[in-house]
């Protein structure tokens, strides 16, 4: 058996892990950090009598670092014989009948992903000068990932996911996490269960776009155990009590939960109003009693996984308010809105008000709906309400296109120089050597992820019906394409329709949020000259004298309505990339043709565009 913690719970995963390796399947464990994934394997494969060769899994690891390398010194004495070969991680568990456990999937560079192919399919790998190295018969790889992590990830790849079978875990019911913190803390019960009905729910509240594991309140319940006895208290209902969670509650949580984006609230402010929900001031802790523990204010998608996965509606915040009576010359635009976005009422009760607080229980419930309303408040007529949703805009799409725009994996490449840092190429250098060992530092090859220098330009289509969502999509756009820019990626950004406008020139730097400013008050009219966009787009790259690619984005369903063949105005472009927004409606399958066929004619390729959050990946995958 094994000689980690036991499992609590997880008993249809745990059956399904069992069954996949007596099957001789492969298989990903996917779900948040904290729900059990390498307790899980440890126990199952303690069960089996497997040994587990753990592997962390990051943006470093290199082909050589998971397979295995000749040793230089063993090289020069003996040559290149299977004896001077060190086996890395993988082949050491080929070899051994044992458990690959690849930790973070999702973060391991898609180059050393795919040396795994062979493996999957054929049970073996080619190693060169070493020959082909077979498998055992017991040899299992597992993997684990966390698919709501946005930062320095990205999706794994079809050859890889199709050989491998998918289990997903999720968080543990309230009894079993109770059970997990008492068997990890030895704590009492009240304590305990004051930990995990604050843990389970930052889960569920509006503001929070990721809540905490259980490890939190495993955290939680040793800082409160060692503070009340640090502070002279024998137990949480004496005085002080309250106050002494309330620190351990922000030590222990406020770096694990992660607030929505657009949400203008800092992590402890909505810990404290979690602690209120489930230990008001005045009222005695909460009863150790199973129970599910009281709904914090604002009850939401604040689980793992990011946005939610359906539209509560826009008035999943509460009851709506009265409607004020409406007057003077901003009414009629006021009703405009109205009967544009149902949820008007609440995020501008009165002339002259945002509500930021109601727009940001909407930005949790269907942040689309809420981007276009934010789109379409920017212009306004009525002066306070516009000048203060620019303001929110400014903020909000920031923030989202900040998301959008993490570096994603693959984009760099392994790269061969002499000297520097990295890892020793020992062909190479071995080549190049000709005198006493050891070689002089420039006779030394190393290896080292690299990428290229490349220049981006995005173009936004502002002609037709420019609105709303249309508006926000290339708010958050333009605000990724400038927050990605850095000495590798040089970046500008156009708008155009009948005639282009220039927002920031290439190789200036225009603050994301004087960005977002222009283009939120865009809106749409005149013809599309996609041809007239592409060659101002071309004029734009030239100018990055010393890029080794020329992209463009183009956002826009490539409709032209003006001016000549806009594939004839690609010279100067190595890559055209689309992003084709698709509100809904009949002209979709005729802009995503049009689409396809312009970004075939660029070398590039095209991103359907519905919602907000499809725009995030989209980003990612061109400008990481």
């Amino acid at each position: 058996m094994s000689d980690g913690p036991p499992v609590i719970g997880l008993q249809r995963e745990r059956e399904v892990l069992t069954v996949a390796l007596q099957t001789h399947r492969h298989v990903v464990l996917e779900g948040p950090p904290g729900t059990g994934k390498s307790t899980l394997l440890r126990a199952v494969a303690g069960e089996v009598g497997r040994d587990v060769v753990f592997v962390e899994g990051n943006a470093e690891l290199t082909p050589a670092r998971l397979v295995g390398s000749y040793d230089p010194a063993a090289v020069m004495a003996e040559g290149y014989v299977p004896g001077s070969f060190t086996d890395g991680p993988l082949l050491t568990a080929m070899r051994g009948s044992g458990l690959l456990y690849l930790e973070e999937l999702n973060r391991i560079p898609e180059e050393t992903l795919n040396v795994l192919i062979t493996v999957l399919t054929e049970g073996e790998i080619a190693v060169p000068r070493l020959g082909t190295v077979r498998a055992a018969a017991g040899f299992r790889l597992i993997a684990a990932m966390n698919p709501f992590d946005a930062i320095g990830t990205a999706r794994v790849g079809q050859a890889i996911a199709d050989r491998m079978c998918r289990v997903v875990l999720g968080y543990q019911d309230e009894a079993a996490e109770r059970e997990i913190v008492a068997s990890v803390t030895g704590a009492r019960p009240r304590p305990v269960a004051l930990a995990v009905a604050l843990v389970r729910a930052t889960r569920g509240h509006r503001d929070l776009r990721t809540g905490s594991s259980v490890r939190g309140a495993i955290d939680l319940v040793l800082l409160l155990d060692g503070l009340l006895r640090l502070r002279g208290l024998a137990g949480l209902e004496d005085d002080g009590a309250r106050e002494a969670a309330r620190d351990a509650l922000h030590a222990a949580l406020s770096g694990r939960i992660r607030v929505t984006e657009g949400v203008e609230r800092t992590p402890e402010a909505v810990l404290d109003e979690i602690l209120d929900q489930v230990w008001p001031v005045g009222a005695a802790p909460p009863d150790p009693s199973p129970g599910a523990p009281p709904s914090p204010a604002g009850d939401g998608p604040g689980k793992a996984g990011g946005l939610p996965p359906e539209a509560a509606g826009p008035d999943s915040g509460g009851a709506r308010r009265e409607r004020p009576a409406r007057r003077g010359p901003r009414q009629t635009a006021r009703r405009e809105l109205q009967l544009r976005h149902a949820a008007f009422d609440e995020v501008s009760p009165e002339v002259g008000e945002l509500d930021e607080e109601a727009f940001a229980g909407l930005m949790g419930a269907d942040p689309d709906a809420a981007a276009a309303l934010l789109a379409d408040l920017a212009t306004a007529t009525d002066r306070e309400l516009r000048a203060a949703a620019r303001r929110l805009a400014a903020r909000v799409f920031v923030q989202v296109g900040r998301v959008g725009a993490a570096r994603a994996r693959g984009t760099r490449r392994l790269v061969t120089g002499r000297g520097g840092d990295g890892e020793l190429d020992l062909d190479r250098t071995l080549e190049r050597w000709s005198g006493p060992w050891p070689p002089a530092p420039e006779d030394v090859a190393t290896r080292r992820w690299a990428g290229a220098r490349r220049a981006v330009c995005l173009v936004v289509d502002r002609s037709g019906s420019m609105s709303g969502l249309g508006v926000a999509i290339a708010a958050v756009a333009a605000a990724g394409v400038v927050l990605a820019a850095g000495e590798r990626l040089g970046t500008s950004v156009l708008a155009f329709a009948d005639r282009v406008e220039v927002l920031q020139q290439q190789g200036r730097h225009r603050s994301a949020e004087d960005l977002v400013l222009a283009l939120v008050g865009l809106r749409g009219h005149g013809t599309t000259d996609l041809a007239a966009a592409l060659r101002a787009a071309a004029g734009q790259l030239r100018t990055a004298a010393h890029a080794d690619e020329r992209l463009v984005v183009l956002l826009s369903d490539c409709l032209a309505t003006a001016g000549g063949d806009a594939a004839s105005a690609l010279g100067g472009i190595d890559r055209l990339d689309v992003l084709c927004p698709l509100p809904g409606g009949t002209a979709e399958e005729e802009a995503l043709a049009a689409s396809r066929a312009l970004a075939a004619r660029g070398g590039g390729s095209v991103a359907p565009v519905r919602s907000l959050a499809d725009l995030g990946p989209a980003l990612t995958r061109l400008l990481g």
